[in-house]
């Protein structure tokens, strides 16, 4: 496999802001298909140069068949189960890794934000149902760099605009923090998906082929955000 290093163009000096627009209208455009489905914004605070997304708010809400409302939540902070992550990764058809490992991954990234489904039956009786089905994170410098890892989402919940709306958070986190220079590798499959995103390939970049069995996190990972 080819891994393609890309760049996202930090060095224009993107406000936040401008990325407001494109980031709810991927949720819109995957998740209004019907009248059951409901997308809930985050109350914008009045300086909208200097917006902060709360760490844990709904996308989207919506009512199923069975009468179950089903929740889209989404999360830049909290702790990840690693049972949680490996089952994740399981669905997506990802190699199994020592959990020890994928803990020490989460705990030494800088952020991590996920994507929960939260079933609430439609009766009063029953507890609701949290179900871990997308995950992205950053590593970084804490100063100038960061690079974007292990886009992942669940093929139950693919082709709906997730994986955009998980690396959007993150670049939009990035930026706000004055981390300008965010890098991704990604295999020549979805080269498409992230130049709509903004990234360009690094004309500097090395293309390695890597052994899946050998690096599966690295570069098998951005097969599977769409």
């Amino acid at each position: 496999m080819v891994a393609i290093v890309f760049i996202f163009p930090g060095r224009r000096k993107l406000k936040a802001s401008q990325l407001k627009a494109g980031f709810w209208e991927s949720i819109r455009s995957g998740f209004l298909k019907n009248n059951t489905t409901q997308v809930i914004e985050p109350p914008s605070p009045p300086d909208e140069g200097e917006e902060q997304l709360p760490q844990e708010f709904v996308l989207v809400e919506k009512t199923l068949t069975d009468g179950t409302i089903e929740q889209i939540m989404f999360s830049s902070g909290g702790d990840v189960d690693v049972y949680d992550l490996q089952a994740l990764c399981d669905k997506v058809g990802w190699p199994r890794r020592p959990l020890s490992k994928l803990a020490a991954a989460l705990k030494n990234s800088y952020m991590v934000a996920t994507l929960h489904s939260i079933k609430k039956p439609s009766g009063a009786e029953g507890s609701n149902q949290r179900t871990l089905i997308g995950m992205a994170r950053a590593t970084s410098d804490h100063a100038f760099n960061a690079t974007i890892w292990d886009v992942l989402v669940d093929p139950y919940y693919q082709g709906q605009g997730l994986g955009k709306v998980l690396v959007e958070k993150l670049i939009r986190a990035l930026l706000q923090r004055d981390i300008c220079n965010i890098t991704l590798f990604a295999d020549s499959q979805v080269v498409e998906f992230y130049r709509k995103l903004g990234f360009e390939p690094d004309p500097e970049g090395i293309k390695v082929a890597v052994s899946v069995a050998s690096a599966p996190l690295d570069t098998a990972n951005s097969t599977l955000l769409m």
